[in-house]
C-alpha cells in the first residue's frame, strides 16, 4: 500500500485527495519506482485545481516529473536500487505521474540519474531545466561561439528561460534576457549571468518581415508575435530554439528570415525526445550547472501541502522552485 495524491472529477469540478492505493491499481509498465521527489509548477497547479484543461482522464495522479529508486524491473536496463529520473511522456496528464509514493511506467521513459545529482537536485532542475539544456544544446550544435555575439533568451524569468540564462553564461556567452518585470526580475537575472535586460514590451510590437540583425542565436519560450519579432532580428545563418507557446499558437511572420537570412527555427520538445538525447542532456547539466545553482531559494513541501500550493501557484503567489518530498 502507498499514498498518492489522486485527482477525481465530480460535477465537472476537479477534486484532489490523498488516498491509499494498492500496487495493482497502478498503470502498466516494466519498471516500478519508489518516488523520492517530484516538483510542482504552473501546469501542475492548473491540473490540481482544475483551472486548466490539463487532465482529461480521471482518476489521475498529477506530477509531470519525478526522481526515485527502482523497486522492480522487467527490463535489463534497470535493476533494483538504481536511481532514475523521469521527465515528459505525458506523465501527470495521460499517465499517472510523480505525486505518489510509487509509480509504474515504461522503461523507455526513464533515464539513469546522473552521478553528481541527488533526487532533490534533479527536481530542482526538473522538466524546465531539462528543456533548457535541450535548447542550449541546439545553440551549441549550431556552431556559434561566445565571441560571435549575443544570445537572446525570451521569457527569461520563467523556469526554462532562467536556467537557459544560467547555462549560457556558464559557457561564456553574452546573454540578453527578456522579461516583463525589469525592475524586479532584472537584478535576479543579472545574478544568473545575464549581460543585459530587455523589457518584454519591445518584443510585443508587430514585427517587420526583416529588421536589423542583432542576435547570433536565440532561445524563445513565448511563441507567436514574440517569436516573429525574434526571427526578424536574427543574424545570417543563425538558430532559434523555440520551446514555448505562452503567447499563442500563431506565428505572424513570413518566409523572409528563412530564405534571405538562412535562419533555422528548431522546435524543442522535451516529451518526444529519444533516450540517448535525454541521457546526454542530463549528463551535460551535471557538467555545466554550477554548485551555486542549488543554493538558490527552493521551497520543499509535502504531498499533503500540494493542493494549497497549487492554488497559490495559479494565483501568482509562489516564486522560485518548489519540490515535493514524497
Amino acid at each position: 500500500m502507498f499514498k498518492a495524491l489522486v485527482l477525481n472529477q465530480e460535477d465537472k469540478r476537479t477534486i484532489a485527495n490523498i488516498e491509499t492505493l494498492d500496487e495493482n491499481q497502478l498503470p502498466e509498465g516494466e519498471v516500478l519506482v519508489a518516488v523520492d521527489y517530484s516538483s510542482i509548477n504552473y501546469k501542475d497547479g492548473l491540473a490540481v485545481t482544475g483551472k486548466g484543461k490539463i487532465i482529461r482522464n480521471f482518476p489521475m495522479v498529477p506530477g509531470i516529473d519525478f526522481a526515485g529508486t527502482v523497486l522492480e524491473s522487467q527490463d535489463d536496463r534497470y535493476s533494483e536500487g538504481d536511481k532514475v529520473v523521469l521527465t515528459g511522456w505525458g506523465v501527470g496528464e495521460n499517465h499517472w505521474g510523480g505525486m505518489a509514493e510509487k509509480a509504474r511506467l515504461k522503461a523507455d521513459w526513464l533515464v539513469p540519474l546522473p552521478q553528481g545529482f541527488d533526487p532533490k537536485q534533479a527536481m530542482m532542475i526538473g522538466t524546465a531545466g531539462f528543456t533548457a539544456m535541450l535548447c542550449v544544446q541546439a545553440i551549441l550544435d549550431s556552431g556559434v561561439k561566445p565571441e560571435d555575439g549575443e544570445i537572446l533568451v525570451t521569457g527569461a524569468s520563467g523556469g526554462v528561460g532562467s536556467v537557459s540564462v544560467t547555462l549560457l553564461s556558464q559557457l561564456g556567452y553574452k546573454v540578453a534576457a527578456v522579461t516583463g518585470r525589469v525592475e524586479t526580475n532584472g537584478p535576479w537575472l543579472e545574478a544568473r549571468g545575464a549581460s543585459r535586460i530587455i523589457d518584454r514590451s519591445e518584443f510585443e510590437e508587430p514585427a517587420r518581415p526583416l529588421e536589423k540583425q542583432v542576435w547570433v542565436g536565440a532561445i524563445d519560450t513565448a511563441g507567436s508575435k514574440v517569436l516573429a519579432k525574434v526571427l526578424a532580428q536574427m543574424d545570417y545563418d543563425s538558430t532559434v530554439a523555440a520551446c514555448g507557446l505562452a503567447a499563442g499558437f500563431d506565428l505572424p511572420t513570413t518566409v523572409m528570415p528563412f530564405i534571405l537570412r538562412n535562419v533555422r527555427l528548431q522546435g524543442i520538445d522535451s516529451v518526444n525526445c529519444p533516450a540517448e538525447k535525454r541521457i546526454a542532456a542530463w549528463n551535460k547539466l551535471v557538467e555545466i550547472l554550477p554548485a551555486s545553482y542549488f543554493e538558490q531559494a527552493c521551497s520543499e513541501i509535502t504531498l499533503e501541502e500540494v493542493p494549497q500550493y497549487a492554488e497559490d501557484i495559479t494565483n501568482g503567489q509562489v516564486t522560485g522552485r518548489v519540490v515535493v518530498k514524497i
